[in-house]
Formats: C-alpha cells, sequence, structure tokens
C-alpha cells in the first residue's frame, strides 16, 4: 500500500509540475482556439449582412429601374444606389449585376459611352464566367453601333456555350457592318443552328439572312 501511496504520490506532483509548466500555455491555447472560433463566426455574420445589404441596395435599384418611366429624381436615386454598392460592396454579385443595369439605362438615355464603360467595368472584374460573358455579347452590341467593328469581334471569341448563339448573331452583324458578307452569312448560319440546338431563340436571323439574300437554313 506505502508503495502505491508513493507512486500515486510522485504520480500527482508529476501532474503538478507539468501544469505549473504547461497550464498556461494550455489555457492560451484554448483561449486562442475560442477566439479563432468566434471570429470565424462573427466573420460568417458580417458576411452574411454584407451579403444582405447588397441584395436590399440591389433589389431597390431594380424597383427603380423598372419603372415605365424614370425621372430625374429615379435615376439620381439610382446611380447613388450603384455607388454605394461599388464602394460597400465592390467585390458583390450584386454589384456587377447593378453594371449592367446601369448600361441599360446610360442606352436609354442615349450615352453609349457611358454604357460601355459600365459593361467593360463587369469584363474586368472577377466575375462569373455568364455575367462577364454576358457584358461582353452587350459591349460588343455597343461596339457594333459605335461602328468599332474589330472591338466587337474581340469581345465574340470565347463567349459561354449558354450565350454562343448570340454570340455568333453579334458576330454576323459586325461582319455585315465590314462588308465581309460571307462571313456574316456564315456567323448568321451558325447562330441559327446553335439557337436551335440550345432551344435558345435568336430573333431576326431570318430577316438578316434574307437581307443578304440568302435562305434561312430552317
Amino acid at each position: 500500500m506505502a508503495e502505491e501511496l508513493r507512486s500515486e504520490e510522485e504520480q500527482l506532483e508529476a501532474i503538478k509540475r507539468w501544469w505549473s509548466e504547461n497550464g498556461k500555455s494550455l489555457i492560451a491555447g484554448v483561449v486562442l482556439a475560442g477566439a479563432g472560433i468566434f471570429a470565424f463566426k462573427a466573420w460568417q455574420n458580417y458576411e452574411a449582412s454584407q451579403s444582405e445589404a447588397a441584395s436590399m441596395r440591389y433589389q431597390q435599384l431594380i424597383s427603380l429601374v423598372s419603372q415605365p418611366t424614370l425621372e430625374d429624381a429615379g435615376v439620381q436615386r439610382a446611380r447613388n444606389l450603384i455607388s454605394e454598392l461599388e464602394s460597400e460592396h465592390a467585390d458583390s454579385l450584386y454589384t456587377q449585376m447593378a453594371h449592367l443595369l446601369d448600361a441599360s439605362m446610360s442606352v436609354k438615355a442615349d450615352d453609349l459611352d457611358a454604357a460601355a464603360k459600365a459593361l467593360q467595368s463587369v469584363v474586368d472584374s472577377d466575375a462569373d464566367s455568364y455575367l462577364k460573358g454576358l457584358a461582353s455579347l452587350r459591349l460588343a452590341r455597343l461596339h457594333v453601333e459605335l461602328g468599332e467593328q474589330d472591338k466587337a469581334l474581340s469581345l465574340l471569341e470565347n463567349p459561354p456555350t449558354t450565350l454562343a448563339a448570340q454570340a455568333a448573331a453579334v458576330r454576323g452583324d459586325a461582319l455585315v457592318a465590314q462588308g465581309k458578307r460571307d462571313e456574316a452569312v456564315a456567323a448568321y448560319q451558325e447562330a441559327s443552328r446553335l439557337s436551335e440546338q440550345s432551344g435558345q431563340p435568336v430573333y431576326g436571323l431570318d430577316l438578316k439572312l434574307a437581307d443578304l439574300a440568302v435562305e434561312s437554313p430552317s
């Protein structure tokens, strides 16, 4: 029994010595781990609140620009919302979508340069491939309108699959403007084929082919 007691006392002393040497660092580690978990949860909550704030601003923007007519005060409010999204939520998807709406507003105001600038910001951003492809497509249409056919064609080289038919149609428009009839016909016919494959109509192709004295492949 004495040996057992001595052994227990020695183990207790060993534990006391270990705790004296390592207890503070262990507590610190636990505290830091707890702080890390708290910080992570706080960051998650912050991210969620930021996303919610961006979403609310974007919904307000949608409500404004979807009105049949938008007075000057409404336009200014929309611009302010876009500026707030840019300054407070620069990396948000909502901000990139707001730039697309900004471009639409500028087109309605017949300010194609401002529209091109808004769309270029999406093309140059880290937005997802579809959104960048959509911005590239709309920007290409603007370049066609502005007589900048080479710029338009450069934006249509690698469209997302879901926008390939529309991109081919815009490519045809640019080629027509350059006087390249045969290439334009090929682009329109490709647009027709891709449209049929995807089940996504591209309107006006028959008329464009007819204008070039070519029957629609359909």
